[in-house]
């Protein structure tokens, strides 16, 4: 049985997987979400990045869980990332879903598409936290009214600090064994780092027609992606 331990990017928290859990449990496997420090049901906690590293790793360690498979959705693919090599053996595959990659010394704030400074004004503006985005935010991303309402209503501010802060890696990503789902209506090419990630022997590319909040807007074909996994 593979165990699955799935972190949601910013502003979500666990509930944002339950629709492929129901469907990867259904298949016989473990799933485990994650929610992270100062999100969610974990609001108010103090987090930087590191202490969302600790937060997926101390997951993992508490459940004594083997044959992992680490999945990180959006920016949760920074702290997946450097967890994952953390927790050596234990580890079968990560899965990078529509997300941001980690590299050493360099934050998400710094690899903003938009530039650093158009972030750091963002949570400047918010009293340090990202503000979740707006109904039109959502819009051309695949998502029904439905499904964009649930997102706005469980959505809550995302503590900046985790943002900002670097990251720190023992050993280049390219060397852990790597599935990247990319989300075609999110753009349809891979970042410039993670086309240098994907020319590694241990990455392979998995492309999904649909925005960047697949766990929503399709469940099932997110699911069945996982379970190729196990």
């Amino acid at each position: 049985m593979t165990e699955f331990v799935c972190v949601a990017g910013a502003w979500l928290g666990s509930w944002a997987w339950e629709e492929v859990a129901d469907r990867v449990r259904a298949a016989g496997h473990g799933v485990h979400p994650v929610t992270l420090s100062g999100v969610a049901e974990k609001r108010g906690a103090a987090a930087g990045q590191q202490t969302h590293v600790r937060d997926v790793v101390e997951e993992i360690e508490r459940l004594d869980l083997r044959d992992v498979v680490l999945v990180g959705h959006s920016y949760a693919g920074i702290p997946v990332g450097q967890a994952a090599e953390r927790i050596g053996d234990r580890l079968r595959r990560v899965v990078f879903v529509d997300a941001s990659v980690p590299a050493q010394g360099e934050s998400f704030v710094s690899a903003w598409w938009e530039g650093p400074a158009s972030l750091e004004a963002q949570l400047a503006a918010n009293g340090g936290f990202w503000a979740p985005p707006t109904a039109d935010e959502f819009a051309g991303q695949g998502l029904t009214d439905e499904q964009t309402a649930r997102l706005l209503k469980g959505a809550t501010p995302h503590p900046g600090a985790s943002l900002a802060d670097p990251a720190v890696l023992a050993r280049p990503l390219g060397e852990l064994p790597a599935t990247y789902v990319k989300c075609l209506l999110d753009g349809p090419e891979p970042s410039e780092d993670v086309a240098r990630l994907l020319t590694s022997e241990q990455w392979r590319l998995v492309e999904m027609d649909t925005g960047h909040w697949p766990m929503f807007s399709r469940p099932a074909e997110l699911a069945e992606i996982l379970l190729a996994e196990a």
